[in-house]
């Protein structure tokens, strides 16, 4: 966990971030989309590892993801069974002294609660979650809530466009970015 003297902040500092993650959910591969778009390959191309928050429905996404970084992912609720097997419902990631959270649906129908007491209870900095197919990117107090959308499928329909997310990280600060295509 960061120290007490360690905060998140809102703007993008003039710091090069040591770390980058990209965030990808709700991919949907094959039954939404044929495959993944070039665009996310040509996005996460630099990326130090990558967050896949659930719905791939195939494992072999995670196969073409690691093509371009280390995947940490979980299973969401669309996945089949050899997804949902071989795959944890909430996993996490360390990068120095941040914890990154990820679960496909933590209830978001239902609010921020669920959210808030998985991150608490967690010591997660930040969470990564899925399933709305909607872009977000919240913060309350020091923790940061992230939804990357999802770049095959997104919701609602015409007001969204495909994205993925990013996680620039150095020791002192976390910066997240949704990228629209």
């Amino acid at each position: 966990m960061a120290n007490s003297q360690s905060q998140i902040p809102n703007v993008l500092p003039n710091v090069k971030p040591e770390k980058i993650v990209g965030l990808i959910s709700d991919t949907h591969v094959p039954t939404r989309a044929r495959c993944l778009p070039k665009n996310v390959f040509q996005l996460f191309e630099t990326v130090d590892y990558i967050i896949h928050a659930g719905d791939l429905v195939e494992l072999s996404v995670i196969d073409e993801l690691e093509q371009l970084a280390p995947v940490l992912a979980v299973q969401g609720n669309m996945d089949c069974s050899t997804v949902s097997s071989a795959l944890p419902k909430l996993n996490s990631l360390k990068l120095f002294d941040w914890k990154i959270g990820v679960m496909h649906d933590p209830n978001t129908a239902l609010g921020m609660g669920k959210m808030r007491e998985l991150a608490r209870q967690n010591g997660f900095n930040v969470f990564i979650y899925g399933h709305t197919h909607n872009p977000n990117i919240k913060w309350e107090g020091k923790t940061l809530y992230v939804n990357p959308g999802s770049p095959t499928n997104p919701e609602p329909p015409f007001l969204t466009k495909p994205s993925v997310g990013f996680l620039k990280i150095s020791k002192e600060t976390i910066v997240p970015e949704i990228v629209n295509f």
